[in-house]
């Protein structure tokens, strides 16, 4: 059972953690939601296939601080079982909203 100091302490760490979210406001604020669309994707050589992954083309991500940043494709390595989906950008509810990479399972 809970002493009555410990149950204070914890209770106060309780009514802490709002004031915890507000501090971190400016990290969130880094992934703020762009405005307007993305920008045109850059034509990129893409390099000759290689055994065992996926090509993830170059793509556009959102910074609040930098704007619109460019990130090279690459290859990912393939996973057994999943397909690779994303990166993209998708507009919900007037909104631009980015879908990274990320391995789903084969159905």
């Amino acid at each position: 059972m809970l002493s009555r100091r410990s149950l204070l302490t914890a209770l106060a760490g309780l009514a802490a953690a709002p004031l915890a979210l507000v501090a971190t406001g400016d990290d969130a604020g880094a992934q703020a939601r762009p405005h307007g669309a993305p920008p045109a994707a850059r034509r990129e050589v893409r390099p000759p296939p290689k055994r065992g992954y996926t090509w993830v083309p170059g793509h556009w991500t959102w910074d609040a601080r930098r704007g619109w940043v460019w990130n090279a494709g690459y290859f990912e390595r393939n996973r057994v079982g999943f397909r690779l989906t994303g990166p993209r950008w998708v507009l919900r509810r007037g909104q631009w909203v980015y879908e990274p990479v990320r391995w789903v399972p084969h159905r």
